[in-house]
């Protein structure tokens, strides 16, 4: 139950506005410190800049998984947003996105930060959870969906 225990309601965005990768990082990155009240707006976008420079972070059909470490925060913290007209991603398969989870974590955080990614890699291999996840119209809603998904992924392991 990783994943609703870092992106609560009020860190799920739905309806992105923005068009192509850098603005989508602007625009999650900015909602992120609003709901946060985080003033480390720029320490973050940096640490998504740098990993995504590495290699795109578009890594499933219609999904990305932008993230980052970085001192700026003190647990790990994280943002997904959804898009109902995709975004623009340079993704590996070079489709457009509609789901982006946001990750950051602190720079001595790799275990959590790994076993994060790893389960939300699990997750993103039931076609259902991107389904259903795309189609909600509000962050409870959403945020239902992710804990749905995780207790049935739990209750396979």
């Amino acid at each position: 139950m990783i994943l609703q225990d870092v992106l609560l309601p009020e860190f799920i965005k739905v309806d992105l506005e923005a068009e192509d990768k850098d603005e989508v990082f602007e625009e999650l990155v900015a909602y992120y410190c609003q709901a946060d009240k985080s003033s480390s707006h720029d320490e973050i976008l940096e640490a998504i800049l740098t990993r995504e420079a590495k290699m795109s972070t578009g890594i499933h059909k219609g999904i990305a998984v932008p993230h980052g470490k970085t001192n700026a925060v003190e647990t790990m913290k994280g943002v997904l947003g959804i898009s109902r007209k995709g975004v623009q991603y340079d993704a590996l398969d070079g489709e457009p996105v509609y789901l982006l989870f946001l990750i950051i974590s602190p720079m001595e955080d790799s275990e959590k930060y790994l076993r994060l990614l790893k389960h939300l890699a699990e997750l993103i291999e039931i076609p259902q959870f991107q389904i259903e996840l795309q189609s909600q119209k509000d962050s409870q809603s959403a945020y239902k969906i992710i804990r749905k998904f995780e207790e049935l992924l739990a209750a396979q392991n």
